[in-house]
C-alpha cells in the first residue's frame, strides 16, 4: 500500500552576500516593487473581479502601492459556499495519497521554483526582513505542508482492534460542511495552514486572508493551483472579516472555523456561531490561536547567561517589530542581575538596523498599517507616565512608513499596563523584583495577563528550573527552557496556548488535523449469528 513519506524540516537559505539565493531574491524584489498586482477572488476556480478594492501598500513606504485587491462581496461568499459544497463529496472520497500528493507537490514548489516570489511578496507587503520572511513564508509554508501529510498518514494508521471473525475500522470522514479559514497577517505560513490542513483531511475551505498580507496569500493561492488543487476545494475571498463570516456563519452548512487573530475578533466570531447554533447541520469545530502577553523569566543563577538572556530579549521582542503573538513582551528580572543586563539590553537596542527590509542590513522594519502604528502609539505614550522610564526607544515616525523605535521600558509595577496588556509592537517591558521573591514573582506572572501561549525561563538551576516549570504550567502552552519565547518549528515544537490565547489545537501536529476529521467506526461480521438465543438460555 502507498505510504506518504517522512517529512524534513526546509532548511533555511542564509542569503549571505556573496550567496545566490541572494542575487536571486534581489531581483525579484526588484521586480514585485515595480509592478501594481491586481489580486481577484476566486470561487470555484473562477476568478471573480469588480470595481469595489482596497489597497495593499507596502508598510515601511506607505506610499508605495502593491496592489489593489477586490471586496468579496456578499453574494461571492454564498456562490463560494456553492462551490465548496459541489466539490465536497468528490474531494471527500479521494483518496489520502492523492490529496497529500497536491500538498506535497506545492511544498515543493513554495521551497524551489517560488523561494524567492514568496519571499518577496512577504517582505514587501508585510514588512519582514529576509531572516524572518525565509523562516516563514517558505519554511514553515513547507513544513506545514510535509509534516501535515505525514500526520494524516499517522492518523489513517490509528485502526481499533479487530477480533476473531470481525473486521474493524475507523474512516476519518471530514466535516459536515465547509470549514471558514480567517488568517492573520504577520505569518505568510498560517494562512496557508489555516486552509491547507482541513482540506488535507478531506473538507472544502473558504478562505480569508488579511487585507495587509493578501499580496502573499494570493501567490500562495496561485502555488496550490499549480499543484493540482481542485477548483472550488479553497476558494479564495479577499475583503472584510466581518462581511465575510456575516454570510458564511449563518449557513446551515457552516462545519468548522479555523483561524488566527486577536482574541477579541475570536470570542465575536464565537459567539456568532452560538447564536446560529441552531440552523447548523451539526456542531461546528472552531479552533482558534489568539492573543498573548509572553514573558522572559530570569533566575539569579543565570548570571552567567546575561549575554544569551540579552540576545532572547532582543530577538524575542524586537524580530518583526514584535509582531508576533509569540513576542517578548515583559521580563522579569532579578534585582541583582538588573543593571548589568540593562547596560546589554540598553546598547544593543540602541544599536539596532531599522529601515525597509528590501536593504538586509536592518533588524527590523515598520509595524504594518497606521492602525497598529496608532495602537502602539497609546502605549508609548503610556511609557512615558508614571511607575514607568524608557530606557531606549520610545518615540515613532509615520512620515515614510510606519516605523516604531524598538523601545525598552522600565516599569516598578508589575501590574503596569505595559505588563498586562497585549501591544504586538516593539516594546518590551521589564520588571526587577527582589532576589528572594523569586516564587511570588513566579505566581505573579501567572496572574498578570489572560493569556498562555508561550513564555520562557533562564536559570542554571535545576530546582528553579523545575519550579518555574510546575508554577507557570498553566501559563504557556509552549514553555522555552534557556531560549527566548518565540521560534516554534512545525514537527519539533507544537504550537498553540490556552486561555485567552486560543483553543491550543497546536498547529503543525496531529492534535490540530483530529479537529477536522469525523470519525466513522465501521464492523464488519464475516460470520453472522443466525440464533436469537443464548447458552445460558438452556434448561437448568
Amino acid at each position: 500500500m502507498a505510504r506518504i513519506p517522512e517529512a524534513r524540516n526546509e532548511p533555511a537559505k542564509d542569503y549571505s552576500p556573496s550567496s545566490q539565493e541572494r542575487g536571486i531574491l534581489k531581483r525579484e524584489l526588484e521586480r514585485v516593487g515595480q509592478i501594481i498586482e491586481d489580486i481577484p477572488a476566486v470561487v470555484g476556480g473562477e476568478e471573480l473581479r469588480s470595481k469595489t478594492t482596497f489597497e495593499i501598500r507596502a508598510p515601511f513606504a506607505h506610499a508605495h502601492l502593491l496592489a489593489n485587491a477586490v471586496h468579496s462581496s456578499p453574494e461571492w461568499v454564498a456562490a463560494a459556499i456553492g462551490a465548496a459544497m459541489d466539490v465536497r463529496r468528490s474531494w471527500a472520497a479521494t483518496p489520502l495519497r492523492d490529496r497529500a500528493a497536491v500538498f506535497l507537490r506545492a511544498a515543493e514548489l513554495i521551497a524551489g521554483k517560488y523561494r524567492a516570489a514568496i519571499n518577496a511578496a512577504t517582505m514587501w507587503g508585510q514588512g519582514k526582513t529576509v531572516v524572518q520572511s525565509e523562516v516563514d513564508a517558505v519554511c514553515e509554508g513547507a513544513d506545514f505542508l510535509r509534516f501535515n501529510a505525514a500526520y494524516a498518514q499517522q492518523i489513517a494508521d490509528i485502526q481499533p482492534l479487530s477480533t476473531p471473525g470481525i473486521w474493524n475500522q475507523l474512516d476519518y470522514r471530514p466535516l459536515d460542511g465547509f470549514v471558514l479559514a480567517i488568517a492573520p497577517f504577520n505569518f505568510t505560513a498560517i494562512g496557508l495552514n489555516l486552509a491547507t490542513a482541513p482540506a488535507l483531511m478531506g473538507n472544502v475551505v473558504l478562505l480569508k486572508p488579511s487585507e495587509t498580507a493578501t499580496l502573499s496569500a494570493w501567490l500562495v493561492h496561485k502555488v496550490l493551483v499549480e499543484a493540482g488543487l481542485p477548483p472550488g476545494v479553497i476558494n479564495f475571498l479577499p475583503g472584510s472579516g466581518a462581511a465575510i463570516s456575516a454570510v458564511a456563519l449563518k449557513h446551515p452548512d457552516f462545519g468548522g472555523l479555523h483561524f488566527t487573530g486577536s482574541t477579541q475578533t475570536f470570542r465575536s466570531l464565537w459567539k456568532a456561531a452560538a447564536e446560529n447554533l441552531s440552523t447548523y447541520r451539526q456542531y461546528p469545530r472552531l479552533v482558534g490561536e489568539t492573543g498573548g502577553k509572553y514573558f522572559i523569566f530570569i533566575h539569579t543563577s543565570a548570571e552567567g547567561d546575561l549575554e544569551a538572556v540579552a540576545t532572547a530579549i532582543i530577538r524575542g521582542g524586537f524580530e518583526y517589530q514584535g509582531q508576533k503573538c509569540s513576542a517578548c513582551s515583559r521580563v522579569y528580572v532579578p534585582e541583582s542581575l538588573w543593571k548589568r543586563l540593562k547596560e546589554r539590553l540598553v546598547e544593543t537596542t540602541a544599536s539596532l538596523a531599522m529601515g525597509p527590509p528590501t536593504d538586509f542590513r536592518n533588524f527590523l522594519s515598520a509595524v504594518i498599517d497606521e492602525r497598529s502604528y496608532a495602537r502602539i502609539g497609546k502605549y508609548l505614550a503610556l511609557a512615558q507616565g508614571n511607575e514607568a522610564t524608557v530606557l531606549a526607544g520610545g518615540t515613532a515616525d509615520r512620515s515614510v512608513g510606519w516605523f516604531v523605535k524598538p523601545t525598552l521600558v522600565a516599569v516598578s509595577n508589575p501590574r503596569h499596563p505595559l505588563m498586562t496588556e497585549e501591544i504586538f509592537g516593539p516594546i518590551v517591558a521589564l520588571f526587577a523584583y527582589p532576589d528572594g521573591k523569586y516564587l511570588d514573582t513566579l505566581r505573579e506572572a501567572d496572574r498578570a495577563a489572560p493569556y498562555a501561549l508561550t513564555g520562557s525561563i533562564f536559570a542554571r538551576d535545576r530546582e528553579a528550573i523545575r519550579l518555574a516549570a510546575a508554577e507557570l504550567r498553566g501559563a504557556a502552552g509552549n514553555f522555552y527552557i534557556n531560549d527566548k519565547c518565540s521560534g516554534a518549528v512545525v514537527g519539533q515544537q507544537p504550537f498553540g496556548g490556552g486561555r485567552a490565547s486560543g483553543t491550543n489545537d497546536k498547529a503543525g501536529s496531529i492534535f490540530n488535523l483530529l479537529r477536522w476529521t469525523s470519525p466513522r467506526t465501521v464492523k464488519e461480521t464475516m460470520s453472522p449469528p443466525t440464533l436469537h438465543s443464548y447458552p445460558s438460555m438452556g434448561a437448568p
